[in-house]
This record gives structure tokens, C-alpha cells and sequence, in this order.
């Protein structure tokens, strides 16, 4: 649904964006993650037509934004990080503008507005002016114009910025709900909000891709860690450095004779049951055993870090 290739965006000397490529299939509810000034906003401009690249190819839906922008617009739902309206308009009547804009009919702007209206839970504000509305409430307001002409692709920028905690996890269910029948991209640089509602994670660091691939491959460990008490610990190490797609065998003493083993795999292999096994054969007590999965949080910082130190 989305192609970006060797994507490059500078201001003056400022290049935002140094060169991106990812792809998106149809279904995936991706996070576009990075800190402030990663490059997150612009990407997204770019990917709805709002900015032009310096280089590169986007596509969406198969059009490129460059040469089609108007249609790739007519394929997607957008929601900025501050999501424009009219203040001084009632709900309703900027739902029933956008979706003159988008060219609807009387019987499919009805039908279109019943049922987003009832996605967004806005109901009970239809009547109200925007610029009398909570925070949240606009926020969900934005999301319905964004949903309105149900569009397949979803772009979302920051959409729980300045919500309160309650209203966030109204936001990233509302997310979730959508994820299943659209494609989602959503930009932020809180982890909890990728945690919640993303399948996958593209990681911007400094203008490029340092990261690219599913929660569970991005904190997947290629460590194994038994804690046991061996009767002899060498010949334990010895034990585990024979198991299959095991390279390197570190240990260290913990307590009351125990040691931790840690196991480092070539390759994504799962070796804990046959680890199990050698210590159930020896009848070794065991602590522990497990695989050094790490925390997106943790995966961030040591990305953010490494860039940190590549760029001093």
C-alpha cells in the first residue's frame, strides 16, 4: 500500500530526511517511531502530497505522490499533529462540508456520517462548536474528517498529543478498531503509543531508517540465560557450547552455587527446550531460563544512543 524508496528531503542545508526506503503492505498497522526532529513529520508530508522530495519515490496505493498527488489524497485518511478545523463551526456541519468536499452523494454522505460518527464516539457533540470542545474531543472530531470518505490508508501524526491519559486509550482503541479493516501509518515518538496499537515499527533516527521490522523481531534477544547449579560448572559451559546454533558461552557465579549461563545464538533459533533437557538429564537445580528479550525502550535508547555517538 506504501513504497518508500531512497527518500531524501533537505531545508537549505538541513536534510531531514537522508535517503529512507520502507514498504508497507495492505492490513499493517505500522508506527513510524523517532525523537523530536527525527524526520517523522516530514515523511508523512511527504507521503500525502503536502511536501515535494529532494529525491527519492513515494508511493500509495500505487500512484506516486509526485506526479498524482490529488488522487493519492483521494485514497487516504490524514490526520496532522494539530488537526485543523473551524472553531466557530458546529461538528456536524464541518463533517457534512468535508464530505462535499469529497464529492459524496446525499445517500452516501448519511450513510458515511452515521457511521463515523458512531466510530469516533462524537455523538453527543455533534451540535457543539469545535472551539468549545476538549482537547480530546477535537481530536476525535480531526479523526472523523480523516475517516469520513472511508479512505484504505490511514496517516496519523502524533494523534494523542496533549490528550490526557483516559482520552489516549479512547484514541489508540479507536486505532486498534480501525487497524483491522485499514492500513495504518502512525507517527510518534512515545513508546507506549507503538506498544498499544502498532504490529511493526519503522525506527527514525537523525533523517534515516535504523530500524525496520515487527515488535516482536525488534526485541527478539539472540541470548539464552539458565541460571543452574552445576556440579561442575566448566563442564556445564562445556554442555551448553555443544548445543546447536550456540556460539559463544559466557558465565558468571550468582549465589548459593548457582551460575548464569548466557548462550549466545547465531541466528533467531529456539534452544531453551534442549537446554532443559541437559539440565533435567543431570538433574541440575534450576533458577532460571529464559531468552534476553529486550524492551522496545531499551532497543530505542541503544539506537538513539549509537546514532548519538556516530554523529559526535
Amino acid at each position: 500500500m506504501i513504497e518508500v524508496r531512497n527518500l531524501q528531503k533537505s531545508y537549505g542545508e538541513t536534510q531531514a530526511l537522508k535517503g529512507i526506503s520502507f514498504a508497507i503492505r495492505p492490513g499493517e498497522v505500522v508506527g513510524l517511531l523517532g525523537p523530536n526532529g527525527a524526520g517523522k513529520t516530514t515523511a508523512m508530508k511527504i507521503l500525502v502530497g503536502f511536501l515535494l522530495p529532494s529525491a527519492g519515490e513515494a508511493r500509495v496505493a500505487g500512484i506516486d505522490v509526485t506526479a498524482d498527488p490529488l488522487e493519492v489524497q483521494r485514497r487516504i485518511g490524514y490526520l496532522p499533529e494539530n488537526a485543523p478545523s473551524y472553531s466557530e463551526m458546529l461538528v456536524q456541519e464541518l463533517l457534512l462540508f468535508m464530505a462535499e468536499m469529497h464529492g459524496m452523494d446525499v445517500a452516501a454522505r448519511r450513510r458515511n456520517l452515521e457511521r463515523t460518527v458512531d466510530e469516533c464516539g462524537i455523538h453527543d457533540v455533534l451540535t457543539r462548536p469545535i472551539g468549545h470542545l476538549s482537547k480530546g474531543y477535537r481530536q476525535r472530531v480531526g479523526l472523523a474528517a480523516a475517516i469520513l470518505h472511508d479512505p484504505d490508508i490511514l496517516i496519523l501524526d502524533e494523534p494523542t498529543t496533549g490528550l490526557d491519559p483516559n482520552q489516549i486509550v479512547e484514541v489508540r482503541e479507536l486505532i486498534r478498531r480501525m487497524g483491522k479493516t485499514k492500513t495504518v501509518v502512525l507517527s510518534t515518538h512515545i513508546l507506549p503509543e507503538v506498544e498499544a496499537s502498532c504490529g511493526r515499527a519503522v525506527i527514525l533516527i537523525d533523517g534515516q531508517v535504523r530500524a525496520d521490522g515487527s515488535l516482536h523481531e525488534l526485541t527478539r534477544s539472540r541470548v539464552q540465560v539458565v541460571t543452574v547449579r552445576p556440579d561442575d560448572p566448566a563442564g556445564a559451559r562445556a554442555l551448553f557450547e555443544s548445543v546447536g546454533h550456540v556460539g559463544e558461552v559466557s558465565t558468571s557465579p550468582a549465589e548459593d552455587g548457582f551460575h548464569t549461563y548466557r548462550l549466545r545464538l547465531e541466528g533467531d533459533h529456539e534452544v531453551a527446550e534442549h537446554v532443559a533437557e541437559i539440565v533435567r538429564a543431570r538433574q541440575w537445580p534450576m533458577r532460571e531460563l529464559r531468552r534476553d528479550d529486550k524492551s522496545l525502550e531499551q532497543v530505542f535508547r541503544e539506537l538513539t544512543e549509537t546514532a548519538g555517538e556516530v554523529t559526535a
